[in-house]
């Protein structure tokens, strides 16, 4: 895992995990709220944010942190690895209220700068209806890669949590071969 693209609803998790895997990793996280959204909440034109991503996505080493439908394929295709966080809809609503409250008039690490926490009934909405509206287009978009890289989705916290226990060991394990080859 050296390209890795995590998508899902608003509230699924998708940069707190980034976050995680790139510490264990010791990768770069890129969050794209952070490169799309400018002071006072004015979005980057798409085809500017696609530009910007087409040169990231040059690095060896990334996580990609977001959807950006117009621009998913990008990542996607450039990935070795896809983690789709499809969550259930209460939890992500439920985490999305929590951010806003823990975070309010605060900018969070992930977000562009100049854009403090804020919830809308039209966020609340695409949340609402990410199950039916968004996530068979993501899945049907998930499946023309399934062959040629790791595919993984993570349906509950629990599942979150042993993928990160799977990561971390898998890095305590090459870290561990690197050592034993570099004294011989």
């Amino acid at each position: 895992m050296k390209r890795i693209a995590i998508v899902g609803c608003g509230g699924a998790g998708k940069s707190t995990l980034s976050r995680k895997i790139g510490e264990i990793l010791t990768i770069e996280v890129i969050h794209l709220d952070r490169l799309n959204w400018q002071p006072g909440w004015v979005e980057t034109p798409r085809e500017e944010l696609k530009k910007k991503q087409e040169q990231l996505v040059k690095k060896d080493r990334w996580i990609f942190d977001g959807n950006y439908g117009a621009t998913m394929d990008v990542r996607l295709q450039a990935a070795d690895t896809i983690v789709f966080l499809d969550m259930p809809r209460l939890t992500c609503i439920y985490r999305v209220i929590k951010r806003r409250i823990i975070n309010h008039k605060k900018t969070r690490v992930d977000m562009g700068e100049g854009c403090p926490e804020k919830l809308d009934l039209e966020f609340l909405r695409y949340v609402w209806n990410f199950t039916k509206s968004r996530r068979p287009q993501l899945l049907k978009r998930l499946e023309k890669f399934e062959r040629e890289k790791q595919v993984i989705i993570l349906r509950t916290k629990k599942d979150v949590e042993l993928f990160l226990e799977l990561v971390h060991q898998q890095k305590m394990m090459q870290d561990e071969i690197c050592t034993s080859s570099s004294k011989q």
